[in-house]
């Protein structure tokens, strides 16, 4: 009996260890990711992602209709290098809600986006990740996007 509890114990520490160690390489992937779009960098922010990548956003419309939109991950690219490099912008992440499941994973983090040091917007990131021979890469991002922030 003394064996099999010490065995189950033994299990559990390393269940947790080896989810934990998926939640930081989850992480790092995301960390990248913001990396290269913090640097503008194309090539880097591609290393993150699944090469069909599906990008979208959730916002609303002058009149307050909610719409979904639909934006190829190429476009979005092409807007990030093109941002002057006069213009400061960041997207600070408030946190990291990290959940594994084999070799998917989700992120949610909540963030706020600054534009020359004045609050533009605010939303959540949701990732979705997969794991391919060893690497996470990002497969699906949607945000959500307002003005009515709590700085």
């Amino acid at each position: 009996m003394k064996h099999v509890l010490i065995f189950t114990m033994l299990l559990s520490t390393c269940f947790a260890f080896c989810q934990s160690s998926e939640s930081d390489q989850v992480k790092a992937t995301i960390d990248r990711f913001f990396e290269g779009f913090h640097k503008q960098d194309s090539t880097l922010i591609l290393s993150t992602v699944e090469k069909d990548i599906k990008m979208q956003s959730i916002g609303k419309d002058r009149i307050g209709k909610v719409l979904l939109k639909t934006e190829p991950f190429h476009d979005f690219l092409k807007s990030i290098v093109s941002i002057p490099k006069d213009r400061k912008f960041q997207e600070i992440l408030l946190e990291y809600k990290i959940q594994v499941d084999g070799d998917m994973a989700h992120v949610w983090t909540p963030y706020q986006f600054w534009l020359d040091e004045k609050l533009s917007h605010c939303g959540v990131n949701s990732f979705q990740l997969y794991k391919s021979e060893g690497v996470w890469k990002i497969i699906y991002l949607v945000d959500t996007r307002h003005q009515d922030c709590d700085s």
